[in-house]
């Protein structure tokens, strides 16, 4: 039997004490199995059900593990029917003493176990197809509901899930392992939560301004946020802005979204810089290097770059998107002040002139890899890396240069206090975002 979750909860749930809105789903996961906290195993069920909850617009307040233990068990089921109106129980659904989670909700409900035709049969194949099997009566656990049920079908296993509500509460009792659970979820459970709304997401992704910053500039709309919500991430060299919003289909969350992204692109930085200028792409999969190499693609450009401190980071980033060699025929990776003036030809009376470590360096490592290897763009990458300085240079002192058609650039930036790994990451996403602002300007 299938039900209309959302009209069910509607018409029958109170709303619940300290909740934001009267009435709404609030969830919680339960996780059974002493496993779980001896760290034998990795609870990944949790995640997964947190995020499938989320994408059905169905909030998750709270979750827990416990161990198989039926004391333990009622007790955290007596907590949670106080504040949760979607208890999904997972694991300790085997036909073990210790699996043990059907039996102590039937106890909790006062309510008796019968079995599940559906999951009886099952039982009968499996054991007639594999007679070395021994079949022992408890085997007929897996088969078991409580009663009242609605049977959620195990297309992997042999323990059948399911679904009851008692008094205002609705319990949902999975397998544990993540083969059995996740099918469940996705084909039984799903369909039957499913509530007409749904979550949506949009991620803003900026580069050249700092989490805090950021989060300061926007601090008014964050403190006033609703719906959609703001959340600000920080990532190695960037910042990302997930906003989410529950609706009945994506053009309806797309006209939230994008009055939003429009009030957030207005707001300028403490250099009086619209974060319009330092926005670059949207989602969770995105990065520089990406939308870099799509443009690269899109205007049939060609590129090339000679390294020094990343030592082939932004050319091995380049070549991890299928399809690089259309855009990317190879570069160079010249460490030494030797090998900049041999591989590049670049005189080395004036690279000990001007130091590896400057504008003039890095300018002629780029103009040399665009005359050498005739590609439309070329970049170059020099620097200190860390931990000690270099040519009287601090450690993050980071000189890109970029040749094109129309000439040479070339940047500085300070990458102070950040790790010998950072410090080159984060200068390659400088290089690819320098790409990415001459395409788009070229």
């Amino acid at each position: 039997m299938k039900i209309n979750f959302f009209a069910y909860f509607c018409d029958k749930i109170k709303p619940i004490p300290n909740s934001k809105v009267g009435g709404s789903m609030k969830a919680e996961i339960i996780a059974v199995g002493t496993e779980i906290l001896t760290g034998q195993i990795v609870n990944t069920n949790a995640q997964f059900l947190s995020e499938k909850l989320a994408s059905l617009g169905i909030d998750v307040y709270f979750q827990t593990a416990v161990g198989d233990n039926e004391n333990r068990l009622l007790s955290i089921l007596e907590i949670a029917k106080g504040r949760s109106n979607l208890i999904i129980l997972t694991g300790g659904l085997g036909p073990t003493e210790d699996d043990l989670t059907k039996q102590t909700l039937a106890k909790f409900l006062g309510r008796e176990l019968s079995f599940d035709p559906d999951a009886v049969e099952k039982l009968d194949h499996f054991f007639a197809s594999r007679p070395d099997y021994a079949r022992t009566p408890n085997n007929e656990r897996q088969a078991q509901l409580v009663e009242g049920s609605t049977p959620l079908p195990n297309a992997t296993g042999l323990a059948v899930g399911g679904l009851v509500e008692d008094n205002g509460v609705t319990y949902v009792v999975l397998p544990g392992p993540p083969s059995e659970l996740k099918p469940m979820v996705n084909n039984e459970l799903v369909p039957i939560l499913s509530t007409g709304q749904k979550l949506y997401s949009r991620v803003l992704r900026f580069f050249g301004i700092g989490e805090s910053q950021l989060v300061t500039v926007l601090s008014e709309m964050i403190d006033q946020q609703s719906d959609p919500t703001i959340a600000p991430y920080a990532k190695t060299g960037e910042v990302t802005l997930r906003l989410s919003t529950k609706a009945l289909s994506q053009a309806e969350a797309d006209t939230k979204f994008d009055a939003v992204e429009k009030e957030i692109l207005s707001h300028k930085t403490f250099e009086d810089q619209s974060l319009s200028e330092i926005f670059y792409g949207y989602g969770d999969d995105n990065s520089l290097a990406q939308v870099a190499f799509d443009l690269l693609k899109s205007q049939g450009k060609t590129i090339s770059a000679a390294e020094s401190l990343t030592a082939g980071l932004f050319q091995a980033t380049l070549a991890d998107f299928a399809g690089a060699s259309a855009i990317f025929s190879g570069g160079f990776v010249t460490y030494s002040m030797e090998e900049k003036s041999r591989m590049l030809d670049i005189p080395l009376g004036e690279l000990e002139e001007h130091g590896v470590v400057s504008a003039f360096t890095a300018g002629e490592m780029a103009e040399q890899a665009r005359k050498l290897t005739e590609s439309d763009l070329a970049v170059s990458l020099t620097g200190v890396a860390g931990p000690d300085s270099l040519e009287g240079h601090p450690a993050g002192t980071v000189f890109i240069g970029l040749a094109s058609a129309a000439g040479t650039e070339t940047i500085k930036v300070n990458i102070a206090g950040r790790s010998r790994r950072d410090v080159r990451k984060i200068a390659v996403l400088h290089a690819f975002n320098l790409v990415r602002k001459t395409l788009l300007n070229s």
